[in-house]
């Protein structure tokens, strides 16, 4: 059956196995506050669990050691932080508590809803002196309000009468979570926050932390309402480990249903003066909305659904033919939405909001692999991401400064407040192409939206800053050619070469589009100021020019392909075949050396390039360098397979590019990399969305406008989706009789087709050739 109601069910084991991916799935999120999908009523002790709320933004400083001090490598890094608990809630029944690993569990089901933006479990328990009851919680970060969290549960009497108790929590005392085994994963897990206050005021609980080094403070309120019959509240202190309980009694009857529902706001000093009036502000004024009888919950409910009825509107891709893969492209761009940071000025984690895989760090992966997405499904969300690169630019010349440049800006491997993160330099701060991907993500969104006040405010200055950067790092050869030595590419199985193929061509890119902005506005007062404030000579901006036109591209006459960088094709080529399944990932164990003395990679490097800049070879080189790599890639990253389907769909080699797509898109859901329990690949996400629209969808944005060249995959019946374009939305439909565009809303829209021209108005539609 196609999913028209965009809801994932799940049976739920009780058990060790599941029970952290389900966490990761099962979260809530609004791009302020994540929220993981753990139980209520806690687990075992001896369970893995990831219990876990993060505010976006909010991170502790923390020392990284390196083992010898050399000069200005990194000794500290910020790391995502675990604020107050507000999800745990204990149930009693008749004085026995509620507990999955007691009594009998008759069913158990857990519920994304993302047409309503809430997760929802239903479970039928009886306990063990026989008392049936069946629970539904219901979860909802709210999008209209960012800094509101409720838990709606309720509890129905199946076949007895007697007292019904909630001890609602709110807990103040907590740790990050941790594993030393996993290099994608904090070591460490002590307590980062000082609990100031845990404390009642009248019916509320109100906690205010704060981190030791990087000043943060963080208030979180919580309040319950009753609906039912009978109902007494009270609020008791626990203040030795800065607990606080809301204790809730009240007497349920055969057949009848009493909710809870708790409702939890959160604000911050990074985006408020008074974070704690502020977080009580919110809460009473949800409070206020949903009233003591609870009548205006529907209203709340009502404004999440509307906001997401506008989101599907704009960028719904219904996928036929493969119900499986409708749901999972479904998911990960709801998912996506959940991460993205609404407030400008901040960017979108590895994981989003959804686990602590990573720390919350910010990579390349943002601008590379997610930022495409909302650009044509919400440009606005892409600006405001964009903005934190502007925000920290400062930040990434004094990064530059310490690595010994003396002009330009580069931007850390991993942040989040704009200064570097990464201890392993290598793979690390030597992965030079993040400068690549900002660069890259400024073009593509002014090409998308014609946004030319962003580009004359802010992109303009961070492209200059960016071309200075790659001006130093490079040099003329004995050739005269410009190249750029000691950096990593994407593949971090092959770390600090010369010329890796990807960066030069990054590099190439980011500065002839330096020199196109600033001749296509060099008359505006905005780019004669900025000449002016960065003391940008006619020289330099010829340097730059030079320096993009000179720049080398390796290639090799023999094989007739790109090679990754100048040493990779003198290496031995690893045998992939006769290395055992248990081998993979490979970075967990091999020493990084003994991989990087092989032809052998972990993602996509060369093959990206070729999609990002078609111009950097021909089609016939770009197809013997997809073959080529294609055979010795591990794709042990969650970012290699949706950029070799959406390469193979542009080399017209559709069966590869279904086959690559479905692993793509499926990963976090049936967790085919064994780690979605630390959380969502977002850039795989992202990188799936893309493999679909550029790739099946063949959408292309370019200097010429927008060219759609679709196909049809044969495992698919048919596909449609929508998505933006210089302020249009337009829907795309293709079946195996024909390819339907439509101009959904806004003006005249001119495409092309192959060869062909096409117009469209309003409302119109037009059948293009297959």
């Amino acid at each position: 059956m196609h999913n028209s109601n965009r809801v994932i069910i799940r049976d739920e084991n009780y058990d060790n196995k599941t029970l952290r991916l389900n966490e990761t799935l099962f979260s809530n999120a609004n791009g302020y506050i994540g929220v993981r999908g753990t139980l209520e009523e806690g687990v075992p002790d001896d369970f893995n669990t990831m219990r876990g709320m993060y505010l976006a933004g909010v991170y502790e400083i923390i020392p990284m050691k390196q083992a010898e001090s050399l000069c200005n490598l990194v000794e500290q890094k910020q790391t995502m932080l675990n604020v107050a608990d507000t999800q745990s809630i204990d149930l009693y029944i008749c004085g026995e508590r509620f507990d999955l690993g007691t009594g009998e569990i008759i069913s158990n089901k857990r519920i994304l809803d993302m047409d309503n933006g809430f997760t929802s479990r239903q479970i039928l328990w009886k306990s063990p002196l026989g008392n049936t009851v069946k629970i539904v919680t219901k979860r909802m970060t709210h999008f209209d309000i960012p800094q509101l969290f409720t838990i709606e549960y309720s509890v129905t009497s199946m076949d007895f009468d007697g007292e019904i108790v909630f001890d609602s929590w709110h807990i103040g005392n907590v740790t990050n979570y941790s594993d030393p085994t996993d290099p994608r994963l904090a070591a460490e897990s002590p307590s980062y926050l000082t609990v100031n206050c845990a404390e009642a005021i009248d019916n509320s609980i109100f906690c205010v932390s704060s981190t030791k080094v990087s000043n943060i403070s963080i208030a979180s309120a919580t309040s319950n309402i009753l609906i039912g019959e009978d109902d007494y509240i009270d609020v008791y202190d626990n203040t030795d480990d800065r607990r606080v309980c809301t204790y809730i009694k009240g007497h349920i009857s055969e057949g009848q249903e009493i909710r809870l529902v708790k409702f939890s706001s959160f604000s911050d000093s990074l985006k408020s003066e008074d974070p704690a009036k502020d977080a009580m502000a919110v809460l009473q004024d949800a409070l206020e909305e949903v009233g003591s009888d609870g009548s205006g919950l529907e209203h709340l409910y009502d404004r999440q659904t509307k906001i997401l009825k506008s989101f599907w509107d704009q960028s719904a891709v219904e996928i036929y033919g493969d119900d499986d893969l409708d749901l999972a492209m479904s998911f990960n761009m709801y998912q996506l939405f959940c991460s993205a940071p609404r407030t400008p000025g901040y960017s979108m984690a590895a994981k989003g909001l959804t686990g602590e895989g990573y720390e919350g760090h910010y990579f390349w992966d943002t601008e590379m692999y997610a930022l495409p997405f909302f650009t044509l499904t919400d440009a606005k969300l892409t600006r405001n991401i964009l903005h934190f690169r502007y925000k920290t630019l400062q930040k990434a010349k004094e990064n530059a400064g310490l690595l010994g440049h003396k002009k330009g800006a580069l931007y850390p491997w991993r942040t989040i407040t704009g200064e570097e993160c990464s201890g392993y330099f290598p793979s690390g701060t030597a992965a030079y192409h993040i400068n690549g991907a900002v660069s890259y993500a400024i073009v593509q969104y002014f090409l998308a939206t014609g946004d030319e006040s962003f580009i004359l405010k802010e992109g303009a200055e961070i492209l200059v800053e960016i071309a200075r950067l790659w001006l130093d790092t490079g040099n003329y050869d004995r050739k005269g050619r410009f190249v750029i030595n000691e950096v990593t590419g994407p593949d971090e199985y092959t770390c600090m070469v010369d010329n890796n193929f990807y960066t030069n061509c990054a590099a190439a890119h980011g500065m002839k589009w330096t020199i196109k902005l600033l001749e296509k506005f060099a008359n505006t007062p905005e780019i004669i100021a900025l000449k002016q404030k960065l003391a940008l000579t006619d020289k330099e901006i010829l340097d730059i020019s030079k320096a993009a036109e000179s720049i080398y591209i390796p290639y090799d006459e023999e094989l007739g392909i790109n090679p990754q960088d100048d040493s990779f094709l003198q290496k031995p080529v690893w045998d992939l075949a006769s290395t055992p399944k248990e081998e993979f990932p490979l970075l967990l164990h091999y020493h990084p050396l003994h991989l990087y003395r092989y032809q052998v990679c972990k993602q996509a490097d060369t093959v990206l390039a070729h999609f990002l800049f078609p111009d950097s070879a021909s089609v016939e080189t770009m197809e013997k360098s997809f073959r080529y790599y294609e055979k010795i890639t591990t794709h042990d990253s969650s970012l290699s397979t949706c950029v070799f389907s959406m390469q193979a769909s542009r080399l017209g080699l559709y069966d590869k590019a279904a086959e690559y797509f479905g692993d793509s898109a499926k990963l976090d859901l049936l967790n085919l990399h064994g780690n979605s329990a630390d959380g969502v690949h977002t850039a795989n996400m992202g990188g799936s969305y893309m493999a679909f629209i550029y790739g099946f969808g063949g959408i292309r944005i370019d200097e010429e406008g927008l060219s759609i060249n679709p196909f049809l995959p044969g495992t698919l019946k048919g596909y449609s989706f929508k998505f933006g374009y210089h302020g249009r939305l337009i829907k795309v439909s293709v079946d195996a009789k024909e390819t339907l565009v439509e101009l959904v809303s806004g003006e005249d829209l001119e495409f092309s087709h192959g060869k062909e021209r096409y117009r469209l108005t309003g409302g119109e539609k037009c059948n293009i050739k297959q």
